[in-house]
């Protein structure tokens, strides 16, 4: 994690400054995209040769339940993470309703393993360090994509770490079994994405864009930096919208 973070801070002393340019809102955010490319394009040869085949033969073999059962004890774990974060956000009241129901699963659900916290109506409210930074006023920054990690940005980069720490593999202090949790979450949660990716196969015309402005309207790239303005489709753009902000 020591290249990222180096990388991170320096693009966050100096990207910023570079943001504003012509086209869209993600090419405005994307002023590194010729070498973003590149190492989206590389990342995706990885998954086409290695990732992708071994979460395909995963998904034949290991039934469906086996399979959410999985998935329900990571997002448990996450929910953990994602309650100490609405707490460093200053949401006490989503703070401890998140580390309810993070306890409810980790107790009645059998360490997460079965999501009954969603079933009695507690939602999950997902967050991160990213969000957190977000959330204290920091700027979204620049787009990047990091080889193996993927999308991501200046601001999401610097929390990469701290969202590293909440991982279940650091339980462990044995590096085999730090790699083999790791693999477990990341090949169950390809998985899941196996049909989606056939579908965008078929509708992307550019993955890379495709990729690159789902992922900053995702994470709200579009609308919590001041020098975007954010438009509806029942909005004329050439005409000021007095209720935008600016």
């Amino acid at each position: 994690m020591t290249l990222p973070l180096l990388l991170a801070a320096s693009l966050l002393l100096g990207g910023c400054a570079s943001l504003r340019g012509p086209g869209s809102q993600g090419q405005k955010l994307d002023p590194w995209e010729k070498w973003n490319r590149k190492v989206f394009a590389f990342n995706d040869a990885l998954d086409e040769q290695v990732l992708k085949p071994i979460a395909t033969a995963y998904s034949e073999l290991v039934p469906s339940p086996v399979r959410q059962g999985v998935d329900n004890f990571f997002n448990n774990v996450g929910d953990a993470w994602s309650a100490v974060n609405l707490m460093l956000q200053g949401r006490p009241k989503a703070g401890v309703l998140q580390g309810f129901r993070f306890a409810v699963n980790s107790t009645l659900g059998f360490a997460g393993l079965i999501d009954l916290a969603s079933e009695a109506g507690i939602e999950r409210n997902t967050q991160d360090m990213g969000k957190t930074f977000g959330r204290w006023g920091f700027a979204t920054g620049a787009y990047i994509v990091w080889p193996l990690f993927g999308p991501s940005s200046v601001r999401d980069s610097l929390g990469m770490p701290f969202d590293a720490l909440a991982s279940p593999s650091w339980v462990f202090s044995d590096g085999n079994s730090k790699v083999a949790i790791y693999t477990l979450k990341t090949v169950n949660a390809r998985s899941n994405f196996l049909r989606a990716g056939q579908m965008l196969e078929g509708i992307a015309l550019d993955k890379y864009t495709f990729y690159r402005d789902a992922y900053l309207q995702m994470r709200g790239s579009f609308d919590d930096d001041e020098e975007y303005e954010v438009l509806t489709p029942e909005e004329d753009s050439s005409k000021p919208n007095p209720q935008a902000g600016p």
